[in-house]
Order: C-alpha cells, then sequence, then structure tokens
C-alpha cells in the first residue's frame, strides 16, 4: 500500500502543543507521508512551539490580523484552504480540537470530499454558548469527521449519545506525547523573569485567563482575588503569562501592573509552561489544554470556569471547578495554600488522559482505515 498522505490542519498555540507530536510520529513512520499546513490564527504563539518540536509546515496561511473576529478567521481560512487542497490532495485531513481552524479546515475538507479525522472528539459541555464558540464548532466538526480519535471513554460515550459510533477510537490525549518531550528534572527556564526566580524559596502559583467569555468583569475578578492572594501570603509568587489579546492585556495590566510578587510576563513557550507546572504548587486557568497539562504533572487546578468538557479530572479530585466569582476563586486559593489536608487531597498524579502513546494509535487507525477504504 502506498503511504497514506495525511494532511494536519492547526494554527493556534494550544492546536500546536497537541499536533506537534502527532506530526513528528508521522514523519517517522514509513506508512504515512505527513502534510502540514497552518492556518496561523496565532501567529506568535503558534511559531513559538513549532519551532521547539522542530515541525516545518508545508502550507502556512498566515491568516491572523489585529482584532481579527470570527467571521474574518472563517472566510479567510475557507478561502486560503481551497487551492492548499487542490494542490496537496491528501488522503485525509487531521483537525484537532474546538477552534475555529478546527471548524472551518474540516468544512474546507468536506466541501473537497476529502475525508476528516477528529483528533481530540468527543469533548462536550452540553452548552453551545460556553465556551464560545469551541463548543459548537467541535460539535459540527464531530458531524463531518470519519474517524473520531476520543482521549478517554467518557468522550466515546459523548459521540455515541450523538449516533456517531463507527469509526470511533479511543487514543488518549496527545498532549501526555507531548509532555514526554518537555519535562525534565534539571530543566533550566529560558525566560529571563522564570529563570531568575528561585523556586525552592516561597510557593508558586501559574495563572492563566484569557477565554472570550471571561473577557470583561469576570477577569477583572480573577486579577482582585489574585492582588488579595498575594497580599495575603508573603511567600506566595503568581506567575501569569498575560495573553497576547489587547483585549486581556488592556484588564490585566491595569488591574496587576503594579502588585508585588506578581510576576506578569510574555506568553511562555511550551517548554517552559509545561516545566513551571510542574514546580508550581498549584495553578488556577481557564484554559482547557492547561488542564490536562497540570493533571498530568499531579499539580492542582483550579478552573476558572462555570464548566469544563474535561469532567475526567474533576472525577480523580485533581480539577476543581471555581467559576469566576472572587471570592470563590480567593476562598478555594487561600484553602489550597492554608490547609494540608485540603491540598494533599487534590495534589496527586492520577491521570485520565493517557499514556503518551496516543499518536501511534492514531496512526495506526488511520492506516487501517485507509487499507479498508
Amino acid at each position: 500500500m502506498k503511504p497514506v498522505r495525511v494532511m494536519s490542519v492547526f494554527g493556534t498555540r494550544p492546536d500546536a502543543i497537541k499536533m506537534c507530536p502527532l506530526v513528528l510520529a508521522l514523519e517517522k513512520d514509513s506508512r504515512t507521508e505527513s502534510i502540514v499546513c497552518l492556518s496561523a490564527q496565532h501567529r506568535e504563539m503558534l511559531d513559538q512551539v513549532i519551532r521547539r518540536f522542530g515541525v516545518k509546515p508545508d502550507y502556512d496561511l498566515n491568516i491572523m490580523k489585529p482584532r481579527q473576529t470570527l467571521y474574518s478567521i472563517t472566510n479567510d481560512l475557507l478561502t486560503g484552504l481551497e487551492p492548499v487542497l487542490a494542490e496537496a490532495k491528501p488522503d485525509i485531513v487531521l483537525v484537532h480540537g474546538d477552534t475555529s481552524t478546527c471548524f472551518v479546515a474540516a468544512l474546507a475538507a468536506f466541501y473537497a470530499k476529502i475525508p476528516v479525522g477528529h483528533v481530540e472528539a468527543g469533548l462536550r459541555t452540553y452548552d453551545r454558548y460556553s465556551p464560545f464558540p469551541e463548543e459548537m464548532n467541535r460539535c459540527l466538526v464531530g458531524r463531518i469527521a470519519t474517524l473520531h480519535f476520543a482521549p478517554t471513554e467518557l468522550n466515546r460515550e459523548n459521540l455515541a449519545r450523538e449516533g456517531l459510533t463507527e469509526n470511533v477510537v479511543i487514543t488518549g490525549n496527545t498532549v501526555i506525547d507531548s509532555m514526554k518531550y518537555t519535562v525534565r528534572e534539571d530543566y533550566r527556564f529560558e525566560n529571563e523573569v522564570l529563570a531568575s526566580l528561585d523556586f525552592s524559596a516561597g510557593r508558586y502559583v501559574l495563572l492563566t485567563a484569557h477565554r472570550r467569555e471571561n473577557l470583561g468583569e469576570p477577569l477583572r475578578n480573577i486579577c482582585r482575588a489574585a492582588r488579595r492572594l498575594a497580599a495575603e501570603y508573603p511567600d506566595l509568587h503568581i506567575i501569569y503569562p498575560v495573553h497576547l489579546n489587547p483585549a486581556v492585556r488592556e484588564i490585566v495590566y491595569a488591574e496587576l501592573g503594579d502588585v508585588e510578587r506578581i510576576h506578569l510576563i510574555e506568553p511562555t513557550d511550551v517548554v517552559d509552561n509545561h516545566n513551571l507546572m510542574a514546580k508550581c504548587t498549584f495553578v488556577m486557568t481557564d484554559s482547557g489544554g492547561i488542564q490536562e497539562e497540570a493533571t498530568a504533572v499531579g499539580v492542582p487546578t483550579l478552573v476558572l470556569r462555570t464548566e469544563t468538557e474535561r469532567p475526567e479530572g474533576l472525577s480523580t479530585g485533581i480539577l476543581r471547578l471555581v467559576g469566576v466569582d472572587e471570592n470563590v476563586i480567593h476562598d478555594t486559593a487561600a484553602k489550597l495554600l492554608s490547609d494540608r489536608d485540603f491540598y494533599d487531597a487534590m495534589a496527586h498524579a492520577a491521570n485520565p488522559y493517557g499514556d503518551g502513546f496516543a499518536s501511534e494509535r492514531i496512526i495506526d487507525a488511520i492506516v487501517a482505515w485507509k487499507e479498508n477504504n
């Protein structure tokens, strides 16, 4: 059988973290021919990741614009992919997760009558507007995709409830594959601020918040809770890599720019970020992928959202939903800092998201599908 031509399309930092190990595995496997197409829905943060993994794109649509909208992303990516798909002629297009790049690339492949494989399929909150537009993106991709790569059994069950039972494979999450490349005990940070900190003295918390639905008052609440925690615990350092979105940066720097021991830094690259998580006392985040990454290194994580599509972490106890109320965030974080039993109940390395071999399972499933079709 000729090698299967597999085109991976992605364009954001979180997607790249999870797709790069799969791309590397595709490149090594003689049964597949790997083609990489970047949308560059995010530009700088995407480039950080692909440089770290040594992934070289075959196509780069470079669609990012200042203050881009869902409309502009959709339009630019859909029209940009048409000639790429016509030229590359892949046997299958792989998309990841729930970004606008994921949805639009799947739609473009469908228009070209090219089968789609959905990596990280079956995550659901069952609220179409939260996270927005991610929940609807992944649901729509589920209707388009031919192959569904579900990280967990619960994800498979979600798909089955929607009538999607054919070509569903439980693979684990590729982010665990990614961390095999990145986390090291003797790691030295490249970020100058992180390299200057003494992680053996004091306690460190990683904070990230950038989701569209948290912009405005929810993000201000998160920042105010962080300000209170820094004031109350003199040994506490809060490290906040601030997203490049101007709407995020305006609020964060206004609320936290002058607070001692809150370190506002530029977005860290994937290797710095994974090793930072491993050194932190706990994590506070509204990110999806960080919920899995922090779980992989056994770090308690407070989820700054009202719902999560990753309930497996909640069931192990290492994740806790705290929403976006200032007092709830503050009080739960303070309990982690002051109640050892509460902390120990959350801090363990039970990882429901995989064993680090998701990429190999995905490739095996693609090859088996191609042999039978």
